[in-house]
């Protein structure tokens, strides 16, 4: 049999274990709670937010722009893509998806929460084939949540996401094109 300060021994090491382990998942959990810091992108100055604004935070996009084939509005002989929608899901700093981006343009969180955009100023993106860089005023359009207080939305560092350039036709007509893009949105709030 043990003697009582053995087991003594033996519950305070159990304890400290118990306790250095704990220590060490709170710093983790700490430590992922800070999002890395990400260069900021420069801007046109017509695209800047409001002066009463600031970030409120950084949100990448991953999905496809999405264009169909119609006739020209002045040009009925002609055919071009048009846009129609956005169809993205939105990521946290760890990749972790947190919400969506569709038809609106329409910013949703998980938990509800949702935004709706409309453009005041857009600017070509540094890249010539990527959609071009955008400042849109929102408006809250759901429950409050983590997007109900945005005010402005800056659609950055976009990749990809341009109209077809070739297979739009009165054959084509009424197709769809579904173009692949990434973006970051930064999401702005009155201070």
């Amino acid at each position: 049999m043990q003697s009582r300060s053995n087991r003594d021994m033996i519950g305070n090491h159990k304890q400290l274990n118990t306790l250095k382990v704990s220590v060490a998942l709170l710093s983790l959990i700490a430590g992922c709670a800070q999002a890395p810091l990400r260069p900021a992108v420069d801007v046109p100055d017509r695209l800047r937010a409001g002066a009463d604004e600031s970030l409120a935070f950084i949100v990448p996009a991953r999905g496809v722009q999405i264009y169909e084939c119609r006739a020209k509005k002045d040009q009925a002989a002609e055919y071009e893509w048009a846009f129609v929608a956005p169809e993205a899901e939105l990521f946290d700093a760890y990749g972790g998806r947190i919400g969506k981006h569709y038809a609106g343009p329409h910013w949703e969180a998980n938990d509800g929460s949702k935004i709706v955009g409309a453009v005041k100023a857009n600017s070509p993106a540094p890249a010539a084939d990527a959609i071009p860089w955008l400042l849109l005023s929102a408006k809250s359009v759901g429950p409050d949540g983590a997007f109900s207080k945005v005010t402005s939305v800056q659609r950055v560092s976009t990749v990809g996401g341009v109209a077809p350039k070739t297979g739009c036709s009165q054959a084509t007509a009424g197709t769809q094109a579904r173009v692949d893009y990434t973006a970051d949105y930064y999401f702005f709030k009155r201070q």
